[in-house]
């Protein structure tokens, strides 16, 4: 998906581009965009949920203005892993491990979603920066959304598709990726849950132990 996000002062505004299953214990691989008041940065927001549980946040500061220019938000999504990238620069990968007892999203079909919404109750530092609603409208522009993906039918678990050897059904890092990512992670992060101790006081989540860009 391409986007450009609110511009000014988009305090309590959140933008989304994301999937979602449908129903009770669901599964969700999230890009959230947190405005901010003028001046300040957006904090870009992602999460993975599966079987209902999240709490897997990961924050960051884009190295340029996201309200300037469309840029390309995209989100791979495998057996194997799941991928955030931006402009195709990776910025945080979710490995899949179920073998050490850590629910990973495969089982239940996703949808796209794309969303703007208020959420002044938490979006800009922690809820108390409020929406300044002297300045809507809020605008914030999508465009070339392009999806290659195995397809379930409605009525159906099973999945079709065109090409079954499709690229992203095993896409990783490589050492080019892996660079990146480290100086994505290194110089741009600002929040990860894998450090936050005082959250996690009887130790850190299992996928924190291992390694992270696979």
């Amino acid at each position: 998906m391409q986007l450009k996000l609110v511009p000014g002062n988009s305090a309590g505004t959140v933008t989304t581009f994301y999937l979602s299953s449908q129903g009770a214990g669901h599964d969700e691989i999230d890009f959230e965009f947190l405005g901010n008041s003028t001046g300040n940065p957006y904090t870009i927001h992602t999460n993975v949920y599966s079987q209902g549980k999240g709490d897997k946040e990961q924050q960051f500061h884009l190295w340029f203005d996201p309200t300037a220019a469309f840029h390309t938000y995209t989100i791979v999504w495998n057996a194997q892993r799941i991928i955030f990238l931006i402009d195709n620069i990776p910025l945080r990968v979710f490995n899949n491990h179920e073998a050490a007892g850590v629910p990973f999203p495969k089982s239940q079909p996703m949808r796209v979603y794309a969303s703007l919404w208020n959420a002044d109750d938490w979006a800009t530092q922690g809820g108390r920066v409020k929406t300044d609603w002297t300045h809507a409208p809020f605008t914030a522009s999508y465009r070339k959304f392009n999806a290659n993906a195995n397809k379930v039918s409605p009525n159906s678990k099973s999945t079709s598709s065109k090409n079954e050897n499709q690229a992203w059904s095993t896409q990783g890092l490589d050492a080019v990726g892996r660079n990146r990512i480290r100086w994505v992670q290194n110089k741009h992060m600002i929040y990860n849950y894998c450090n936050d101790y005082s959250r996690f006081p009887n130790g850190l989540p299992i996928e924190c132990t291992r390694s992270r860009f696979l």
